[in-house]
């Protein structure tokens, strides 16, 4: 494919008219048409403009042919995740991982993340990828999977800290990194910096924002904007990094400190150069 097709496939898949395109960049939509007839080519602002209204690259807007891989939304199967922790649990008498699960499933029941292409991915895959990923850094303890199991059932089902089947220490970094024990959805930008410095007075709290994060970074690109990404990896560079060395100072997470580093700082590096 050349630029023309390109700019109308990546217009369609956002289910903008050409009318619709040109208005968001304020040229005629016979413009738009010529562009993608190959007639015509914009200029460098126009390029700009036309390929962060259709959440792509210029790269990609200019690439002739399709690189031919195959784009995978759901990478691990939440049953096989759910029986693998459920085995292991078990086996090391994790007895509050074991309920956590429980109380993740049941209350994420009927959540999806959703992709840009429309796939509905099983939010519990999410809670479950970040345990599996713990269980993987062998951070086998109760409190870490617990924590992180839990760590958006109270945020994003409406379950009060107070009915989580943990302990004081896990319920209370639930609460840590729940927006909505702060105040209204509507203020989580007013209270970041609030947010994230009482994240950093825990050190288990932190273990599990740095975790979450490193998760969301590494599936953003199925389900963000290319505006949403950019801000994410500057909101990650601001807040989330400098928590790394408060795990760092805590001994049993210190090479856990030194994967999630390498991982989010690759991943992020990787995105700033595509972007």
């Amino acid at each position: 494919m050349g630029f023309g097709e390109n700019v109308a496939k990546a217009r369609k898949a956002k289910g903008l008219t050409q009318d619709a395109l040109a208005e968001k960049l304020g040229v005629t939509f016979q413009a738009v048409s010529t562009w993608e007839r190959g007639e015509n080519f914009p200029d460098s602002e126009h390029l700009l403009a036309l390929a962060e209204a259709l959440d792509a690259s210029v790269d990609g807007l200019l690439r002739e042919e399709e690189p031919g891989w195959t784009r995978q939304n759901r990478l691990f199967d939440e049953e096989r995740m759910y029986t693998f922790l459920k085995t292991g649990a078990a086996a090391l008498g994790l007895n509050q991982t074991l309920r956590s699960m429980e109380l993740a499933r049941e209350k994420h029941a009927g959540q999806y993340r959703k992709c840009l292409d429309g796939e509905e991915i099983p939010y519990i895959i999410h809670p479950l990828t970040l345990a599996c990923n713990a269980w993987a850094m062998n951070l086998r303890d109760d409190d870490v999977l617990s924590a992180l199991l839990l760590h958006d059932v109270v945020e994003d089902t409406g379950t009060k800290p107070e009915d989580l089947p943990v302990n004081d220490r896990v319920r209370e970094v639930v609460c840590l990194v729940s927006y909505n024990t702060y105040g209204p959805e509507d203020i989580k930008e007013q209270i970041k910096d609030e947010y994230y410095r009482n994240i950093a007075g825990n050190p288990l709290a932190c273990l599990v924002k740095c975790v979450d994060r490193c998760n969301n970074l590494s599936c953003m690109s199925s389900g963000f904007s290319r505006g949403k990404l950019a801000e994410y990896v500057l909101s990650t560079e601001k807040y989330v990094l400098p928590l790394l060395d408060v795990i760092k100072k805590t001994p049993e997470y210190n090479n856990a400190a030194w994967l999630l580093r390498y991982q989010m700082t690759a991943i992020l590096e990787a995105y700033k150069r595509l972007l």
